[in-house]
């Protein structure tokens, strides 16, 4: 069984607040990946966050996936390549990505027996 290495967090000044840190290092780390197909595979993976993200935070703004590509080649410095075939299907879809379910738990009625 194959052991999956854990990101390092760098100390890198966050570039992106609306993406996070976590996001940023995993666009870092795809950029270091040697093999193509795990690199598409985690830039699709990060594209799909950042879509998700742009709906939960810019819903008046444009949040589609000509503005995640844009945003992935910026914070890879040109080093990550968004055009390959899944990428551009993914840019071709119109359907929503599910909404995050809200946590916690319900509440109990008090008069239920």
């Amino acid at each position: 069984m194959s052991r999956v290495k854990a990101l390092q967090r760098s100390a890198e000044p966050i570039r992106m607040r609306n993406y996070g840190r976590i996001l940023q290092d995993m666009i870092t780390y795809a950029c270091s990946l040697k093999d193509i197909e795990k690199q598409q595979a985690l830039t699709l993976y990060v594209a799909k966050c950042m879509r998700q993200k742009n709906i939960t935070w810019n819903k008046d703004q444009d949040s589609g996936m000509a503005r995640v590509k844009a945003d992935i080649i910026r914070l890879s410095n040109n080093q990550l390549n968004c055009d390959f075939e899944a990428f551009d299907q993914l840019l071709q879809s119109k359907e929503p990505l599910p909404m995050p379910q809200q946590g916690g738990q319900k509440k109990k009625n008090k008069n239920k027996q």
